[in-house]
């Protein structure tokens, strides 16, 4: 039986861990010492205004009218207040109690690094031939124009790609074109445009099973972003069509139609819907949140998944693949893509006390996070709205949403930036562990 680590290197984690909860507490008693009886008076009164933030967040979308506008002062100037007091009286105390913190989740990362709490299992590359017919997709429109920016077409056409350009001025059928283009010989499909694009193009490469390529000149590039493609140069996606790499990924169905990266229930697709929604998002959100969150407007969802039952939730979020919910930096993303399962994010608020419990309880009842190969959304009408990758849709009820697993051929550069690891999950737990065995049995283990 081999050691993942050296006996220093063990030690060395061992002491990190007991840097670490060393730390985390004199982070919290420094300002108790330095305020005395006046630090825990603040401390409490910082937990109650940001349960009041909350609540003044909640009036702020629920509200109308001078109403509305006051709770928003609050919203704001409630946190601004207790910013400034912490700051007036416990400024130095405050000052070195965030650097012991810093220590303490640095020195907690570093402990748990390599003892098997953290891995990720990295996705699986497949050597490949270069495609003989490749044929591109490409949306000028997308991205602000990063196709004609980036020389996109011209590129690929030297590589050897038939490159169809989309009609900035006339709606086209990019599922036809896919289709029309595999008729027509193609053993490889790609797009250049937004997630939702991606997705629908992507729908058909994965029924004919030929390699799929992804050139990130979309706006957000979510999906580009986890296949570790280079998210600010998109030529350098079409390196992949002479020197690729071929990766087995997931793809998400709603209803039938593909998502790479997500379909949204609830509040926020009723919102994307409506006529103004692009032109001004903030002021088309506020003016349709307040019949939305009470219930006078929009369908009652019912989502089930994982022999779990979500009644009545305001949102609900489908994955292809969970997105982190442990790293605040690494929101957003997902570790993998290949992992044959749904994310499942659903959150329902009904009143100005759930709103503040959201903030401060560790295990908010109105959060619900899970995973499950399959995921049913029922309503209290035959159709609802849908955001299926940032494209809004209505479908009909009940919406079955459903993985793939390893549907979809990806094929990218072999050269790329890559995903960035995650960095371990601070679990105290296993902190306090490490911190007080004296052999190596917190070690992770690995069999020969």
């Amino acid at each position: 039986m081999a050691l993942d680590l050296s006996g220093r290197a063990y030690r060395a984690q061992r002491w990190a861990a007991r840097t670490a909860l060393a730390a985390a507490g004199l982070a919290v008693l420094v300002p108790l010492a330095y305020g005395g009886i006046g630090g825990v008076l603040l401390l409490v009164a910082g937990a109650a205004g940001l349960g009041l933030s909350a609540v003044a967040v909640w009036w702020t979308l629920t509200l109308r009218g001078p109403l509305r506008w006051a709770a928003a002062v609050v919203a704001v100037a409630l946190p601004a207040a207790l910013i400034a007091l912490f700051a007036a009286t416990l400024f130095w105390a405050l000052l070195t109690s965030v650097a012991l913190w810093a220590v303490a989740v640095w020195s907690g990362r570093y402990a748990l690094r390599g003892t098997g709490s953290s891995r990720v299992r990295v996705m699986r590359e497949r050597k490949a031939p270069p495609p003989r017919r490749p044929y591109l997709i490409m949306n000028p429109r997308s991205g602000g124009g990063k196709v004609v920016r980036f020389a996109l077409q011209e590129k690929a056409e030297r590589l050897g790609a038939r490159v169809i350009l989309l009609d900035p001025d006339e709606h086209q059928d990019v599922t036809a074109l896919a289709r029309k283009a595999v008729d027509e010989g193609a053993d490889l499909l790609g797009v250049a445009g937004g997630d939702g694009t991606q997705a629908l193009v992507a729908g058909v490469a994965a029924a004919y099973d030929i390699p799929f390529l992804v050139i990130s000149a979309g706006t957000r590039n979510h999906f580009a972003m986890d296949l570790g493609l280079d998210r600010e140069d998109p030529s350098s996606c079409l390196d992949a069509l002479t020197d690729g790499v071929e990766l087995r990924v997931d793809l998400g169905y709603a209803g039938g139609r593909p998502f790479v990266n997500n379909a949204s229930f609830g509040a926020y697709a009723a919102i994307v819907q409506s006529p103004g929604y692009r032109d001004d998002k903030i002021g088309t959100s506020l003016e349709l949140l307040p019949d939305l969150l009470t219930r006078q407007q929009g369908a009652r969802l019912t989502a089930r998944a994982a022999d779990r039952t979500l009644d009545a939730p305001h949102a609900v979020l489908v994955s292809n693949n969970p997105y982190r919910t442990d790293d605040p930096f690494g929101l957003g993303r997902r570790d993998r893509l290949d992992a044959a399962v749904l994310g499942v994010l659903g959150i329902r608020v009904d009143n100005a006390a759930e709103a503040a419990g959201l903030l401060l309880d560790p295990a908010p009842g109105g959060l619900t996070i899970l995973t499950a190969p399959h995921v049913v959304v029922e309503a209290d009408r035959p159709e609802i709205e849908a955001g299926v990758d940032g494209e809004a849709l209505v479908l009909p009820t009940p919406v079955h949403c459903r993985i793939a697993p390893g549907a979809l051929r990806v094929r990218v550069p072999r050269k790329r930036p890559g995903t960035p690891q995650p960095r371990p999950r601070l679990d105290w737990r296993r902190l306090r562990k490490l911190a007080a065995t004296v052999g190596r049995t917190a070690v992770h283990h690995r069999r020969p």
